[in-house]
């Protein structure tokens, strides 16, 4: 019998339930396909494009230490895998579940129809906390942690040679200059995890607001779990076994910094499940009410100042340029800048996030969408939270030093009037010259936007709401706790998902 493993976003060879069932069978076909299609999408980016690049080179070398070999298909997946049927008449595909963005979705609805008129067996597993055909988030934790806490699946220790022809791999994105990239590939995944467990982390808890010590306290495993590098359950079990070890100890920051960890591992997977229940929530606001609110057509003014970093305001312009050059934005600094761009500019989300999953070398659709549609107060559950960037500036940059150093032209304004240069006598000589004026007064805009958004949520229908609470909100257990955070309820939380919890990975 002949298998097909197709790696989408399971870069690895450990921990792969898809490669241990491939591995049950005769010969083995491990293949990945690079789809010209998805790289011209309007989600996706150069800088992906380089970090798929580099993983695939990891997960090919480990693949020849097996014996075998990752053979590389370009072009459409039904029009790829046919091709290799009729070249090696395999009778079983294997791959992941994936909860990708909707084109990934109607590729593998497209792939479904071709198995089947091919008389093909394909077999889906899980590789996350993320549950297929869920009914209702009642229990769904248990589910999620019942799955991270199951052994890891071990690596084969030889597959059979593989010798199905290659294509080359392809180069399918413009240049995108990201100079300050982080790489891909399992063996710098692992190095991540190993230093943020045992030398970064232990400020994690109070770092990972800040922009500038957050780049370095927080784990920078998001890209890597994005494409399946390293799994949620090696992470979260490596976590424990941390845990096991500080508990007890010490009152060093360790024990809160990893118990804090846990927690948006856990989230991660609870906005996937989003996705996953409801994959319109990438084009369509998540509560139905809030559809027209914001104009679907953006102000490009405002939306290109907000792509550039060129605002006026300093903080979040530092923010976007930081964005560009990293591809990497800690989770606080994520939501502000959705909000300032959803409430103070009045842009709509789904312009916004398709430039910000562009910029994320660690685009993750599930997170991304629920994220951009929580921060910018369309699920009709979340309590709108509309944030400041000159306060965020002068509580996360009390310094100034990531500010001064994404806005060089800033470099004559006082420390006191850096986050509000206009108030600075010096104003003229580099307001509306080296740096643009504010394109919005912030307290006005944020009254404003309040305003609307309140008035339509004293306006919305209460069914739909409750329609969205039963799919999608988070639960509390019977010791009144929200599931995946242990902090004491408060009764006057809703029961929703609490807008203060983050995923700062």
């Amino acid at each position: 019998m002949t298998t097909v493993l197709w790696f989408k976003r399971d870069l690895r060879i450990h921990d792969n339930p898809a490669l241990a069932v491939a591995a049950r069978d005769d010969n083995i076909v491990p293949l990945y396909i690079f789809e010209p299609e998805y790289w011209a999408l309007p989600d996706t980016s150069g800088r992906q494009f380089a970090f798929l690049q580099e993983s695939l080179s990891d997960l090919q070398t480990a693949l020849q230490h097996l014996g075998s070999n990752l053979v590389i298909r370009v072009g459409d997946a039904v029009s790829a895998l046919e091709d290799v049927r009729q070249t090696v008449r395999f009778d079983h595909l294997v791959s992941h579940e994936e909860t990708g963005n909707g084109w990934t979705y109607a590729r593998d609805q497209q792939v479904g129809t071709w198995v089947k008129g091919q008389g093909i067996r394909w077999t889906e597993l899980p590789q996350s906390g993320v549950v297929r055909r869920l009914q209702g988030r009642d229990g769904w934790a248990k589910q999620r942690n019942a799955f991270t806490a199951q052994g890891q699946v071990m690596a084969p220790p030889a597959l059979p040679p593989c010798t199905v022809p290659s294509d080359r791999v392809p180069d399918l994105c413009a240049a995108d200059p990201c100079p300050e990239r982080q790489t891909g590939g399992r063996d710098h995944a692992l190095s991540l995890l190993g230093g943020f467990l045992t030398e970064r982390g232990q400020t994690y808890r109070s770092a990972m607001s800040s922009p500038r010590e957050g780049a370095v306290a927080c784990s920078r495993l998001s890209p890597h779990l994005a494409l399946g590098t390293v799994t949620i359950r090696e992470v979260v079990q490596a976590t424990a076994a941390r845990q096991r070890e500080v508990k007890g100890g010490p009152r060093d920051g360790w024990a809160g910094s990893l118990k804090s960890f846990q927690s948006r591992l856990a989230w991660r997977d609870h906005f996937m499940q989003k996705l996953e229940d409801e994959p319109a929530l990438e084009y369509n606001c998540l509560h139905r009410a809030y559809e027209g609110m914001r104009p679907l057509e953006p102000d490009h003014a405002r939306l290109t100042a907000w792509q550039n970093g060129e605002t006026g305001l300093p903080f979040l312009d530092a923010c976007m340029r930081s964005l560009r050059a990293t591809g990497w934005l800690n989770f606080r600094m994520r939501a502000m800048v959705v909000s300032v761009a959803s409430y103070h500019l009045w842009l709509d989300w789904r312009s916004t996030g398709q430039h910000l999953a562009r910029m994320f070398t660690d685009y993750e659709p599930g997170i991304h969408w629920s994220q951009m549609q929580m921060q910018s107060g369309t699920t009709g559950i979340n309590t709108p939270r509309i944030y400041n960037p000159i306060k965020q500036g002068t509580d996360q940059d009390p310094t100034g030093a990531f500010t001064r150093a994404w806005l060089p032209e800033l470099a004559d304004v006082p420390d006191r009037h850096l986050q509000t240069p206009w108030t600075w006598d010096g104003a003229g000589h580099v307001l509306g010259r080296a740096y643009p004026a504010p394109i919005v007064d912030v307290a006005e805009a944020a009254r404003t936007a309040r305003d609307r958004i309140f008035s339509m949520r004293r306006s919305v229908d209460r069914n739909e709401t409750q329609r969205v609470i039963h799919k999608h909100a988070s639960r509390k257990d019977s010791a009144g706790y929200f599931v995946n955070d242990r902090a004491p309820h408060k009764p006057r939380r809703t029961k929703s998902d609490d807008a203060q919890l983050k995923l700062d990975l």
